[in-house]
């Protein structure tokens, strides 16, 4: 569904990702965990078209996406939720649901994917009048998802999804990931928790300093001494 190959992006002079291939098969929750400042956010950013690669390809369902703009990714079926969550924050919960179909064009079934997201986060619902700004950060998680749920997307992006949130909102956070890959939803998964997301995972990459450390099943990952030692704090 997703394939990366030989993929370096710089800012500047300075080298964020060198020669990273990876891959995400259709149907897969796949964990990418590293050190802050290895370069995981700059993957999914640059997967969803926000930045340029200096070298490399990126293959969405078996088309070349690097380089397009963002916004003829997401209508393609790639979307991202952003770490820090992004929401609008002076848009109402309503508007913001109603931007994730931007570039969708059947009305109706953004109306009928908006109410469906009011189903899955009755707390959307019950404030959807309320800016999105005003709301908790575990209510702003759920909206963030929700409106790249509404885009319809094949492969969802997740970017730190348990960021600042309590633990009893991280379970809830977690337990809605596994629900929207039951739906058929492909995941990949960015997260300091890398307990959590390998937990999540079927398979893994360990990514250092811009560069694929370590490839596994999350189960082989979660049991590897330099994981333990580094990641899991054991």
């Amino acid at each position: 569904m997703l394939q990366i190959a030989d993929l370096a992006v710089a800012y500047g002079p300075i080298q964020v990702l060198n020669g990273v291939s990876m891959s995400v098969a259709e149907g897969e929750i796949v964990a990418l965990i590293g050190a802050n400042g290895a370069g995981k956010t700059t993957i999914l950013n640059t997967v969803s078209g926000l930045l340029r690669p200096a070298r490399g390809e990126i293959r969405f369902a078996g088309q070349r996406i690097d380089g397009q703009p963002p916004e003829r990714i997401v209508a393609a079926g790639l979307a991202q939720v952003p770490e820090g969550r992004k929401v609008f924050r002076n848009l109402t919960v309503h508007e913001c649901l109603r931007m994730g179909g931007l570039v969708r064009r059947d009305k109706a079934g953004v109306a009928a994917d908006i109410e469906r997201m009011y189903g899955l986060f009755p707390r959307l619902r019950e404030r959807h009048r309320q800016l999105a700004g005003t709301l908790s950060g575990g209510e702003q998680q759920m909206l963030a998802f929700g409106r790249a749920l509404v885009a319809r997307p094949k492969v969802l992006l997740l970017d730190e999804p348990s960021m600042g949130l309590a633990p009893r909102i991280v379970a809830e956070i977690a337990r809605l990931i596994l629900d929207i890959r039951r739906e058929g939803m492909t995941v990949l998964l960015v997260e300091q928790n890398a307990a959590m997301a390998l937990g999540l995972a079927d398979r893994g990459y360990v990514l250092e300093a811009g560069r694929i450390l370590l490839e596994a099943d999350a189960r082989s990952l979660l049991a590897d001494e330099r994981v333990r030692r580094s990641y899991l704090g054991l």
